[in-house]
């Protein structure tokens, strides 16, 4: 375990600067601005800002006020932050971001939950930023989890809690699952994993059923990224590694589309964060294998046993205000694989939760798991 201060060399980003100065544009989607994916006019004043406007050095600076490790666990080179309670003794809390996101996500809950009495364990996903992934397949959300327990035990930490987000949602799920006398609790600000409802399990309520029927519908209108990414990432990766201007139109639009942003990215998490967020996967070369996330939990994680259950405690802060097929579930779905025993509705915020409203996420945590402590 070793520390792992940021820094990228200059040519990669001499070499990024060359290629967004060099971009080929399509034409002009018609209709309204965004209807066919990312807008335009938009990406071509956010690629000239990225290109002569953006300071990479100074967003690494300040990345590098957070206290960065890297270590091996299974083979895999796993870089992670780890900040400790400002009085000492806190509760131990382990946060996993999803996609497209990166341990950047999680930064903004750092201050506020050590200021709170927890020491907190941010870990970069296998293949995403400085995370190495594994060349095979099968790098799933549970395999991932018995890292993630590893990982909490080479730091000291027998019992501790943990919080996640889209495929983190999942990771931290499994930990319930497979390690639960380790986990105080588990808080959770969407659900990933569908719960068992084949034979044998209870009818759905109405509300289940019009979720369910939300979320084919929202699969038909917005899931054909899930579709490619699950299938064939390798052939997206390409243009993805190669471009620059791809990749932003290829993340970004997710995140205006996931988010309780108005339509409006730049206004709700500024230019400074998305643009590091695209440039951490750029500068190390992880689009690829991060989608391949979505290949190895269709193809090689095992679903759900019909007697699975989450006994660990288990919160769920509803971030609800988009349209996306994770959020908007009623309560009896999440009972249906865990222990639901506190359910906050929130106000506003979507997928992208930590970053959207670290006030509201960062205070539900604490009652969560001060509650248990």
């Amino acid at each position: 375990m070793e520390p792992f201060p940021l820094h990228v060399d200059d040519a990669v980003l001499a070499d990024l600067k060359a290629r967004l100065r060099n971009t080929r544009w399509p034409v002009p989607a018609p209709g309204e601005p965004w209807s066919q994916g990312t807008d335009l006019g938009y990406l071509r004043d956010l690629l000239a800002y990225w290109a002569d406007g953006f300071d990479w050095r100074a967003q690494e600076r300040e990345l590098n006020r957070f206290h960065h490790y890297r270590t091996e666990l299974d083979g895999v080179a796993v870089h992670f932050v780890h900040e400790r309670a400002t009085g000492g003794g806190g509760l131990p809390l382990i946060l996993t971001h999803g996609w497209p996101s990166t341990f950047l996500e999680m930064l903004s809950l750092v201050p506020i939950l050590t200021g709170r009495g927890f020491d907190v364990v941010v870990p970069s996903l296998p293949g995403y930023g400085f995370s190495a992934r594994p060349a095979r397949t099968g790098v799933h959300t549970r395999y991932v989890a018995g890292l993630w327990h590893r990982l909490m035990r080479e730091l000291g930490y027998e019992r501790y809690g943990a919080h996640g987000t889209d495929f983190g949602s999942a990771v931290t799920t499994y930990l319930a699952l497979d390690h639960p006398a380790a986990l105080v609790g588990i808080h959770l600000s969407n659900l990933d994993i569908p719960p068992y409802t084949g034979p044998g399990s209870r009818p759905l309520s109405p509300a289940e059923q019009a979720y369910v029927s939300r979320n084919a519908e929202w699969g038909r209108a917005e899931g054909g990224y899930r579709e490619v990414q699950a299938t064939k990432p390798q052939s997206l990766g390409y243009g993805l590694t190669d471009s620059p201007a791809g990749l932003a139109a290829w993340i970004l639009e997710k995140w205006r589309s996931w988010s309780d942003s108005g339509g409006d990215l730049n206004a709700r998490f500024g230019c400074e964060f998305l643009l590091t967020t695209v440039t951490l996967y750029w500068v190390t070369g992880t689009i690829t294998t991060s989608m391949r996330d979505y290949y190895d939990n269709r193809w090689t994680r095992e679903p759900l046993r019909p007697d699975d259950f989450v006994g660990v405690p288990t919160g769920v802060a509803a971030f609800d205000n988009y349209f996306v097929d994770e959020g908007a579930a009623p309560r009896e779905w999440a009972e249906r694989l865990y222990n639901v025993v506190r359910w906050t509705t929130m106000p506003r915020g979507g997928h992208f939760a930590a970053v959207e409203e670290p006030g509201l996420l960062a205070d539900d945590l604490t009652s969560f798991f001060h509650r248990l402590d």
